[in-house]
């Protein structure tokens, strides 16, 4: 999961600078992981839907690319059964907010629901050793 999530973070500062995104999306993003803190802004939604078209990991209709994600996934070190099961809880988040016709609050409702399933599966990376990571990688 550092993997995963440590790409995304590398092609935040292009959406940063594309979507003009301010400070307050930047900690939501730092502090995504952590349980007692809540996605709150729309603008988050927005860099994330960024980070994933970057990322190639969308669809034409915004929704998740399931060969692409998978792919993704095992590319960045999950095997093929944490990979199916990261594309099917995004999934099934997705189905949960499909009505949602924004797509940015739609990525943030879709997120904040990822989450959650993550930390029910203990398998929510921390921060810390992410940002560590990723620091030593520039």
């Amino acid at each position: 999961m550092k993997n995963i999530t440590g790409s995304f973070l590398k092609v935040l500062d292009d959406c940063k600078h594309e979507l003009n995104l301010g400070d307050n999306v930047l900690l939501d993003l730092y502090h995504f992981w952590k349980q007692d803190r809540d996605l709150a802004h729309r603008d988050t939604g927005c860099a994330i839907v960024c980070m994933s078209k970057k990322l190639n990991l969308l669809d034409t209709s915004g929704k998740l690319h399931h060969g692409n994600a998978q792919e993704f996934a095992v590319r960045h070190g999950a095997g093929d059964d944490m990979a199916s099961k990261l594309v099917t809880t995004v999934h099934e988040c997705e189905k949960t907010h499909i009505e949602e016709e924004d797509q940015c609050l739609r990525a943030l409702e879709v997120s904040k629901c990822f989450k959650a399933a993550m930390h029910e599966i203990n398998w929510a990376p921390k921060m810390d050793v992410i940002i560590t990571e990723v620091l030593t990688e520039v």
